[in-house]
């Protein structure tokens, strides 16, 4: 039984011959033909001898010139219409490896495309201007199935390690973020400085759909407190969820960097949540194939860049 790089050396041999048929088919002459394939003339004859062999009929007429026989006659668009596929591929494998990606696919949680993502698209298509980004907000489990598909190059994702537990996956940390809660700011948990999570027994929240790392995170917390988590709304959209909060009845459990904005509407207020305090970690991820191709790992190390910066900014003005 051959193996896929016998298979494959067999490939490159007869695909070696089929140029040197198609060279002979070109010049009418052995010698010329060796000259056009940079081989000797000798070289030239035996792969044509065998690809005759292979196929089991003479190719070439051998009195004078060489002159294509009806049997290849018939091959040479066949043997075309080969070389030119293979030369097709070849050329962008090449691209590929250069960085002449023609587009770059990438899915993240909400928060991330938000406020992470803006900065980073700005640079990397200044570096890049014929790469085309194509970003999709997805829930962490979602983006990282789609990454498995082949669908994209890069999930942002809430880390979940069970999901990314695979030699292929490489995970690369982002930034940590407070999970904090969002209130109207005349319901009654506003009045209170400091909230346990036992303070949010019962009360209708408004929570991510089922597939997003903060819905699961958020009802195992709640599971460890041994409470219930009354989810009234589902959504999926972060602007969705102020304007839903700020009707007045509902509350919401959502990621630190969102709310930093909200804290100066004055119609919510923003609170933090202890015993315990709550925090998630955001990590890039894409694939050990994926990182070798330049503009997939130039954005990988520029993300990481940028979020350092920005971090570093926050922490400095507090």
């Amino acid at each position: 039984m051959m193996t896929g790089s016998t298979s494959y050396r067999l490939f490159l041999m007869r695909l070696e011959q089929l140029q040197a048929f198609l060279a002979v088919a070109e010049t009418g002459n052995f010698q010329q033909a060796a000259q056009k394939c940079g081989v000797s003339q000798s070289t030239i004859s035996r792969q044509v001898q065998s690809l005759e062999a292979t196929v089991g009929i003479a190719l070439f007429h051998r009195q004078g010139s060489a002159k294509l026989t009806l049997g290849g006659d018939h091959l040479l668009p066949h043997a075309k219409k080969i070389c030119q596929i293979w030369a097709t591929a070849e050329q962008e494998l090449t691209d590929l490896q250069s960085g002449k990606q023609t587009e770059l696919c990438i899915a993240g949680i909400p928060s991330a495309c938000a406020y992470q993502l803006p900065p980073i698209l700005q640079k990397f298509s200044k570096t890049y201007p014929n790469v085309q980004l194509r970003v999709t907000t997805l829930g962490s489990d979602r983006a990282l199935k789609v990454l498995k598909d082949g669908l994209i190059d890069i999930a942002i994702v809430m880390n979940n390690p069970f999901l990314t537990a695979s030699s292929e996956m490489v995970v690369q940390r982002l930034y940590e973020e407070r999970i904090q809660l969002l209130l109207p700011a005349n319901h009654v948990l506003s009045q209170k400085e400091n909230l346990t999570w036992k303070d949010l027994h019962n009360f209708p929240q408004v929570v991510f759909k089922d597939g997003y790392g903060l819905q699961r995170l958020v009802q195992d917390q709640f599971n460890r407190q041994g409470i219930s988590l009354n989810a009234t709304i589902e959504l999926n959209s972060l602007e969705a969820f102020r304007g839903v909060v700020k009707q007045g009845t509902l509350i919401a459990i959502l990621p630190e960097t969102f709310l930093i904005e909200l804290s100066y509407d004055p119609d919510l207020v923003v609170r933090s949540l202890t015993e315990p305090s709550l925090t998630r970690e955001i990590v890039l991820v894409t694939t050990s194939d994926r990182i070798q191709i330049p503009p997939i790992q130039y954005f990988c190390k520029l993300a990481a860049q940028i979020i350092q910066q920005q971090n570093s900014l926050t922490y400095s003005a507090l």
